[in-house]
């Protein structure tokens, strides 16, 4: 076979491996599932004394199905025979005599899971990279191969369409605990526990009473309770997939055969391809991070407020050691302590949060810059301030290591006339919140040295964000598209639109928030600074110069457009959406963005469309405003 190796043990056990030729992690293509299915005939002819499947590849287990071959479908027959093709070949797996075990180690996704979950067993190796998900619904599709069916008979119906419906990761503990895994056990063991456990003949935990109920007799209570869950952050018109994967668990007890019209519609929606389109555009991303000769070990910041603290907590939560630094402990102890809350919520564990704490080290000297890899500035935006902390940074900086400016609004070309080597500074600018926001623009400037540009890319990668490269410019991709859209949703206001109806017309659109909550919470203050340069000279709104002239600043404020209680906004009751708003909201987006392309501040089209949406969360479904407006044509 091409892609499994077969081993028979003396104990009687056969191990089947899996290492797909020519390919650096395991996808389940037709090749694969037909080599599989040829596998399990002749375990029928020869049946052994137990099954374990595990990966031959560092990477992972599997990662799912072939996004190549979902890409090809182009008839509803194929979409059909596809989902026909997993469910039929792991039923059988589920159903043969002999016991079977799933020996996963690493990310074990999608199909992976679902190969998983048709074995009588499942062992997980417990180390950072194992990582267990049924993430298609972040493709637009549903996991037609029988994770609908057999992952709530595990965990229960309720965390199972929890995992389903956000494509939210597991670890192997977590997978323990909540019964998605039998066992998890460290990788010194890993090949003894899976022969025991094999062997062992040991029940699968049952499902508690209730869990048992809420499967069966109160199906509708919790496909209910889902429903109002996933309409509180997805639209049907906009994502049908979720929607869909209630539906079929609820009535086809997860069987999409059952029903080939919603087969048809979820996977030659728009939104699947869409979807599989930005999926594309973040593998591309990511490729920008793959130099192999730039690795971090230590950052150094300056500028302990909230994007330079931020930004130091982020790296120190992904295993790197951080000074941090500012004029004194007392204006770095807030960072330190928001980092601390970041650490407690991401990691859980005490001894990984208090590992992460100490990472992360306060350095009013700025001592820790000899040391660094990567040095990145975060102080505040004045030219001559920054001037003064490159001379007295590159001097003491070691040879190859990134200089970098976390700047929003100033060029690199005037911050760089202070350096003796200008060519090394680039622009690393991360979004607030840091946390929260996946992209981070890679700012080069005019004859910027491209090897520094690609390791500041490799950090990015790194610290597992998405590095966007782009050209020195006011206000970069980003920013610089916002701008426009955020003027044109405050003019709006200034002509009588109230900001419920501005913000409901944009959230039905598709956004993940209204532009006028937006400004209130990057600040009134800032948006009046941002749109001076960004906003081609326009006049500020009225209804912006009202607010700020009063010190109503925004969420930091606790007033701005919105009153704010407990980090929300206070928004009354919205009126009808005037026809053709959210159209004339977003054109000034479009055009600015397409501008951008065209002058070369971004590559293509589709790496604008990219960074749109994973910098301003512009409507996934639309697969980006270059995307959509093509599709309009």
């Amino acid at each position: 076979m091409k892609h499994w190796q077969l081993n028979k043990e003396d104990s009687g056990i056969v191990v089947a491996v899996l290492d797909r030729a020519g390919e650096s992690t395991n996808a389940l293509s037709t090749e694969v599932t037909d080599e599989f299915a040829q596998i399990l005939d002749q375990l029928e002819l020869y049946p052994p004394k137990g099954l374990i499947v595990r990966s031959a590849k560092a990477a992972g287990f599997i990662a799912g199905a072939d996004i190549g071959e979902f890409s090809q479908l182009d008839t509803p027959e194929k979409g059909r025979a596809l989902v026909a093709r997993g469910w039929d070949l792991f039923n059988r797996l589920a159903a043969v005599k002999y016991p079977t075990l799933a020996l996963v180690r690493g990310h074990c996704l999608g199909g992976g899971l679902e190969l998983a979950l048709a074995c009588r067993y499942i062992l997980a190796v417990d180390e950072p990279g194992t990582k267990m998900a049924l993430p298609e619904v972040m493709l637009g599709i549903f996991p037609g191969w029988g994770g609908m069916l057999r992952l709530p008979q595990r965990v229960g119906p309720a965390a199972a369409l929890d995992m389903m419906l956000t494509g939210r990761t597991v670890d192997a503990k977590k997978a323990k605990k909540m019964g998605l895994v039998d066992d998890c056990v460290p990788p010194r063991v890993m090949e003894m526990a899976a022969r025991q456990l094999l062997l062992s003949n040991q029940p699968r935990r049952p499902l508690p009473f209730m869990q048992k109920l809420l499967a069966g007799p109160l199906k509708s209570v919790v496909a209910n309770g889902a429903r109002k869950q996933v309409a509180r952050k997805a639209r049907p018109e906009h994502y049908p997939a979720p929607y869909a994967i209630i539906d079929l668990w609820q009535q086809h007890g997860g069987n999409a055969l059952a029903a080939p019209e919603v087969v048809d519609r979820i996977i030659s929606s728009p939104t699947a391809k869409n979807l599989l389109r930005v999926f594309r555009l973040q593998e591309r991303l990511k490729g920008f991070g793959k130099d192999g000769d730039f690795a971090t070990k230590h950052v150094h910041v300056i500028g302990a407020g909230v994007m330079g603290g931020d930004i130091a907590a982020w790296c120190a939560l992904r295993g790197l050691t951080v000074t941090l630094q500012d004029q004194s402990l007392e204006r770095i102890a807030p960072a330190i302590q928001r980092a601390n809350t970041l650490f407690k919520k991401k990691l859980r564990e005490p001894l990984k949060a208090r590992a992460a704490f100490d990472r992360l080290i306060p350095d009013p000297t700025g001592s820790g810059v000899a040391h660094a890899d990567v040095v990145i500035e975060a102080i505040f935006e004045n030219v001559e301030a920054k001037h003064a902390l490159f001379r007295s940074l590159e001097p003491r900086m070691k040879p190859g290591a990134i200089l970098a400016s976390n700047t929003s609004s100033l060029r690199l070309e005037d911050l760089r006339t202070a350096l003796a080597r200008p060519e090394r500074l680039v622009g690393i600018h991360f979004f607030n919140p840091v946390a929260m926001m996946p992209l981070v623009e890679v700012v080069e400037a005019e004859g910027a040295d491209p090897a520094a540009v690609r390791a500041a890319c490799a950090f990015v990668k790194q610290i597992d964000k998405l590095p966007l490269p782009v050209k020195s410019t006011p206000g970069f991709l980003v920013n610089a598209v916002l701008a426009p859209y955020m003027l044109a949703a405050m003019r709006a206001v200034d002509e009588g639109v109230a900001p419920e109806t501005v913000d409901e017309a944009m959230l039905a659109f598709g956004m993940p928030m209204g532009p006028i909550e937006l400004v209130d919470t990057v600040g009134l203050d800032i948006a009046m600074a941002a749109g001076r340069q960004l906003a081609d000279g326009a006049e500020a709104p009225r209804c912006l110069l009202q607010r700020v002239e009063k010190g109503q600043l925004g969420k930091k404020s606790g007033q701005g457009f919105y009153a704010w209680q407990q980090g929300r906004p206070q928004k009354g009751a919205t009126a009808a959406v005037p026809a053709g708003l959210a159209e004339k909201l977003v054109q000034p987006l479009v055009d600015r963005t397409q501008r951008l392309v065209a002058e070369g501040i971004v590559a293509d089209a589709d790496l604008a469309d990219a960074g749109v949406i994973f910098g301003t969360g512009f409507a996934p479904f639309t697969g980006g405003p270059l995307n959509r407006l093509n599709s309009s044509r």
